[in-house]
């Protein structure tokens, strides 16, 4: 289940209860027909309120069923984004279908990884290379000139739908477009994910993906496998001094959630490799400390994972790595499992995190059972971390380690 953006209380409109009904009625109907009847009403609700700008009414329906009713909070988180990402749109008489999408890319290094413009020529062939391999033969395609970063991504709902509006208009109408003059400053860090974003369009009905046109989902891995041999020399020269790794380019929501999990076992692995290399010790001197984290601590349900290194036989965090979860990840941890479960159960995140510390080479892990509120330094915002006593502590590296990234995820 995903969570809100905030947890602080918020008044409901007539609009808010409008939707939390029909998100209510949606997940309550007992037919196909019903249930495309109420999501009817509620797209229009939701188009209206996207395209007046009011998100504090989407926010607040999504804070009211996140703690009272998670199946129809699902349905309405659901919508909402289906609304932004995605509209239909006439040009010269024809109905179009738009949709935004995403192209993560995964980026580690020791120095730092860039963001921001991207020259037009570069754009041109990027956009060339998704044509190629990714969308089908008839989509028309708006790439907008820019590396972004987490923090330069649009922050609402209604700056997503504003966003894929003019990125289709500029799709269908064959004009560039220009990169806002001012960015979001990015955050340093060993391992963070950069996005490509695009608005692709198609007439009403029509294929947008080649696996689409080919009806053979097996064609969406040899999409994959394309644009990321085609893509990856054009995207190295971006991204200068960094491992990379490309997903496959996806409606925005998904693919920015995809991208966000897949950067955590790299984030581990560019950890290790840092700090071995600037204390210029073995994996096998430094130990983990992990810790569970929940932002409210009456809940108890954990919301992420904080892994601390310290030096062996040492209390001092000197990095940190957060691992946060996503979706179905929560009740993954539950230490049940039931003899109905026909597959093999696949690795919890804390499984994956013994392994991919074990596989770089740490073999001192300490697990705190006990979960920690969410707390974070007073003066520079950075997140705490357990130590070995289970005390919430800065990372700090020693003063005479080199110096270099400031931040991991």
């Amino acid at each position: 289940m995903r969570r809100p953006l905030k947890n602080s209380p918020r008044k409901l409109s007539a609009d808010s209860q409008r939707l939390i009904m029909l998100s209510q009625a949606i997940i309550q109907a007992s037919s196909r027909v019903e249930e495309r009847q109420w999501e009817n009403q509620m797209e229009d609700v939701l188009h209206k309120l996207l395209r007046t700008r009011h998100q504090d009414t989407l926010d607040a329906a999504l804070d009211h069923l996140f703690k009272q009713a998670p199946t129809a909070y699902d349905a309405l988180t659901d919508a909402v984004e289906a609304a932004s990402e995605s509209c239909v749109i006439e040009h010269d008489g024809t109905a179009y279908d738009a949709l935004l999408i995403a192209a993560p890319i995964l980026a580690w290094t020791r120095f730092s990884i860039a963001a921001g413009p991207i020259a037009a020529d570069m754009v041109a062939t990027l956009s060339a290379h998704l044509h190629a391999h990714v969308l089908s033969d008839n989509a028309r395609l708006a790439m907008a000139p820019m590396l972004f970063s987490i923090d330069q991504l649009p922050r609402s709902h209604s700056d997503i739908f504003m966003l894929t509006q003019q990125m289709a208009q500029a799709a269908l109408n064959g004009t560039p477009i220009k990169a806002a003059a001012k960015q979001a400053e990015t955050a340093p860090f060993l391992a963070d994910t950069r996005y490509l974003l695009a608005v692709v369009t198609v007439r009403c009905g029509e294929p947008m993906f080649r696996w689409q046109a080919s009806t053979n989902l097996a064609d969406r891995d040899d999409a994959l496998a394309q644009w990321s041999a085609q893509a990856m020399p054009n995207i190295a020269r971006l991204l200068p001094g960094c491992g990379i790794e490309l997903l496959l380019p996806e409606a925005y929501f998904v693919a920015c959630r995809e991208g966000d999990k897949q950067i955590r076992p790299a984030s581990i692995r560019a950890a290790v490799h840092y700090l071995t290399h600037t204390l210029a010790v073995e994996p096998a001197a430094l130990q983990a400390v992990i810790g569970g984290f929940c932002e409210d601590e009456n809940d108890g349900r954990i919301d992420e994972y904080r892994i601390g290194f310290a030096p062996v036989n040492q209390s001092d965090i000197l990095y940190g790595v957060i691992w946060p979860l996503y979706g179905d990840e929560e009740a993954e941890e539950s230490p049940y499992r039931t003899v109905a479960d026909a597959m093999p159960p696949r690795k919890t995140p804390l499984e994956e995190i013994h392994a991919l510390l074990e596989g770089c080479g740490i073999i001192r892990i300490r697990r705190h059972t006990e979960p920690f509120v969410m707390e974070f330094c007073d003066d520079c915002g950075a997140p705490l971390f357990a130590d070995q006593d289970a005390e919430l502590v800065h990372a700090e590296m020693p003063e005479e380690a080199a110096s270099g990234s400031g931040h991991l995820h």
